[in-house]
């Protein structure tokens, strides 16, 4: 296997930590991650003053010569497939995929084929330029399975490494379109009582708590007061369905992106989404707010109604502001159509 060799010199006042050193001053064309620069020194691969360290705490010093050897990216060991995938871009540094409801993004023992990345491997067919030391996508951020919309992926380590930054800072644009239980207004004194829930101009509600697993469910995540991570949702109510009103189409806002948070939030709201088999619970719509037609279709819904339908972020190698929409998918249009009809 064949490799790089990149030299340059420890800055001034340099960081007392080989690897805090190394993500401060390797050249940024480099594009290597402060994850990637870990590996490499762990293997060997990095020569300060001629010499090999593999403690990423040694002392570095200002003018210290530093080599770092970059092995060529290897062939990923997860196979590619054949899968149709709705390409919305794609550059030489990163693609934006609209997934569909039902796709896995990553393989995992439960699922090792049919997710995205395989499909993306296929649709690469080997052009890549290696995220990790590997010829694969950079994935930055995930939705669940039965969760449809946009994605971004990287397609080499500069991009991975810009696009990672960017949602570290919380600084993507990702908005979402969901169908949830009730109609989460600033007018319902129940809101207004709950720890974490508070509303903006605009009849926002926002949602402030921290995310764990379940203490019992270990597939599930749960709101906390304390502990788990920190997590902030928008939600704004778009359109409301029934009379009096019994659902509501809302746009979501992330702030952070922790596992199933909109789900979980709404939820800790009591505003369930729609068809959300782990988070929904047993609420059921007025049999007297719709009509017969719209409760068969909300019952008969077989996901949780939600959709990223927008996402935003600066380009990584360019610079550009790079913004994306993505249209309802049909099974979420239909639900819509049916929950606007009236008795």
């Amino acid at each position: 296997m064949g490799s790089t060799t990149l030299n340059f010199e420890i800055g001034p006042n340099p960081p007392p930590r080989l690897d805090k050193a190394l993500a401060r001053d390797v050249p940024e064309a480099a594009a290597l991650s402060r994850t990637r620069l870990a590996r490499l020194i762990a293997a060997g691969q990095i020569a300060v003053n001629g010499a090999c360290v593999t403690d990423a705490k040694a002392r570095v010093a200002e003018g210290d010569t530093v080599q770092i050897t970059v092995p060529v990216a290897e062939e990923s060991h997860i196979a590619p497939e054949d899968i149709a995938l709705d390409i919305v871009y794609e550059d030489d540094d990163l693609v934006v995929v609209d997934k569909p409801a039902g796709m896995v993004v990553h393989p995992a023992p439960g699922t090792p084929s049919g997710t995205l990345v395989n499909a993306l491997l296929h649709h690469f067919g080997g052009n890549l330029s290696g995220v990790g030391g590997a010829k694969r996508p950079g994935i930055v951020h995930r939705i669940d399975k039965e969760t449809s919309g946009l994605l971004v992926v990287a397609k080499s380590d500069r991009a991975h490494h810009g696009l990672a930054a960017q949602f570290e800072a919380h600084d993507v644009e990702r908005q979402y379109l969901a169908v949830c239980h009730g109609v989460p207004d600033a007018s319902d004194p129940r809101l207004r009582g709950l720890r974490g829930i508070s509303f903006e101009p605009g009849n926002i509600m926002r949602i402030e708590t921290r995310l764990a697993r379940h203490k019992t469910d270990r597939q599930k995540q749960a709101v906390y007061q304390t502990g788990g991570r920190h997590a902030v949702t928008r939600a704004r109510i778009v359109e409301r369905f029934g009379t009096p009103a019994a659902a509501a189409l809302v746009e979501c806002w992330l702030e952070t992106g922790r596992t199933h948070q909109i789900r979980v939030h709404m939820a800790y709201a009591g505003h369930g989404l729609i068809g959300d088999p782990t988070y929904g619970g047993r609420r059921k719509l007025s049999t007297k707010a719709l009509p017969e037609a719209a409760l068969t279709a909300a019952c008969g819904f077989e996901r949780q109604a939600l959709h990223a339908a927008h996402l935003g972020f600066e380009h990584p190698a360019t610079g550009e502001m790079m913004r994306f929409d993505a249209a309802l998918p049909l099974d979420m249009a239909d639900l819509i159509a049916a929950l606007s009809q009236t008795l």
